[in-house]
């Protein structure tokens, strides 16, 4: 009898390890404000040759326009379209059914990050203000854990990412705004603090994603962190200054990013079929000429009485959001249609899941993973 009840255990225990781990690492990647019309049909007719937005229309749709949609995702989001739909998952595409939306009332930058990386949302966390999160993120908690101590950090090009993850309580290396990167020594590192010091941003608050991407990069190959966050952060600002030949150059470099990112991994010892690759984004955006340029609930909107009167609805549509992953744990299924909508705050127990951490022990109010994507 002893012999019988040891053997179950053998095999539960068993079975419990592979359901819940197969890859040591996560990198987890978000490009701000990117639409799902964009990931799933490539450039918009409705936009890419209209010069309120677009500079030089005939050299955008040269390089972006195609009749057919398949070859127009293709020219945009190359890596995407080749890639991850073939050998990975695919959330959000509307058209097909495929639904994915935010949790938080807001549909804006701080609330949806907050979102993603603790599960849970707080309805208190109703603006962008420079404020410290009062909730933990899953880099804090796996930090606070002896397997993961060190092995958590996020890169971002927004300046409100060292609140966000709440910096100062939580110990988690965090690289936003302008810092300086001062985590690797190399010559490569100090060439590119010299360059984000001498070239200047269109914003005041946002760097160039391509120090995010290198800087992340380094850190990835140098410090092997268990969870990388990576967040660039173009696509928002380029939406919000109403340059759509912007905001679709720098969703191709997006992409080809996150493709050098994925050979990088393959080629690393220690990430090589090891790691789980998740790429998702923080809001959408208007689906309009009059209102692609914005995201925001109509809660949000009704706290300004200009933006109360040009947007009684608030920009419907900037909810919706998507979310693509290959790896080990990942089904490679392409395009998935949930038999019901998922939610942007699946994501955090999503990763926890991923490295065998049970969400439920680090914070019972935890959404739960998107188990339609895992294998």
């Amino acid at each position: 009898m002893k012999k019988i009840i040891l053997a179950t255990a053998v095999v539960a225990a068993s079975l419990l390890s592979i359901s819940c781990k197969a890859a040591d690492n996560v990198v987890l990647v978000t490009l701000d404000g990117l639409r799902w019309q964009e990931v799933f049909s490539g450039a918009d007719e409705n936009l890419i040759d209209n010069t309120d937005f677009v500079a030089d229309t005939d050299e955008l749709k040269a390089l972006f326009w195609r009749d057919d949609q398949a070859q127009r995702t293709q020219a945009l989001m190359p890596f995407f379209s080749e890639t991850l739909a073939k050998q990975g998952v695919l959330i959000g595409d509307r058209t097909q059914g495929s639904l994915m939306s935010v949790s938080n009332p807001w549909y804006f930058s701080y609330p949806g990050y907050s979102e993603i990386l603790t599960g849970v949302v707080d309805e208190n966390i109703d603006s962008n203000d420079k404020v410290p999160n009062p909730n933990k993120t899953i880099l804090e908690s796996l930090n606070s854990q002896p397997e993961f101590k060190g092995k958590t950090a996020l890169f971002g090009s927004w300046d409100v990412f060292p609140y966000i993850v709440n910096r100062e309580r939580s110990g988690v290396y965090v690289n936003a705004g302008f810092e300086t990167f001062d985590a690797v020594n190399s010559e490569e590192v100090s060439l590119l603090n010299q360059m984000q010091s001498e070239i200047p941003s269109p914003w005041h608050n946002v760097r160039l994603d391509s120090f995010t991407y290198r800087f992340a990069k380094q850190y990835l190959l140098n410090k092997q962190p268990r969870l990388l966050v990576i967040s660039l952060g173009e696509t928002d600002d380029f939406a919000h200054n109403g340059k759509y030949d912007a905001y679709l150059k720098s969703a191709k470099q997006s992409d080809a990013f996150i493709r050098d990112l994925w050979q990088t991994i393959q080629q690393t010892p220690g990430y090589k079929d090891n790691t789980t690759l998740i790429i998702t984004t923080d809001h959408g955006r208007g689906s309009h000429a009059d209102d692609w340029q914005h995201h925001s609930s109509k809660r949000a909107l009704a706290r300004s009485e200009q933006g109360k009167q040009r947007f009684p609805n608030g920009i419907v549509g900037s909810e919706h959001i998507w979310l693509a992953a290959i790896g080990p744990d990942i089904k490679a299924t392409g395009l998935i249609k949930p038999s019901n909508e998922l939610k942007q705050a699946q994501v955090a127990a999503t990763v926890l899941n991923i490295l065998g951490v049970n969400s439920q022990q680090v914070n019972p109010k935890m959404a739960a993973p998107i188990k339609e994507i895992l294998k």
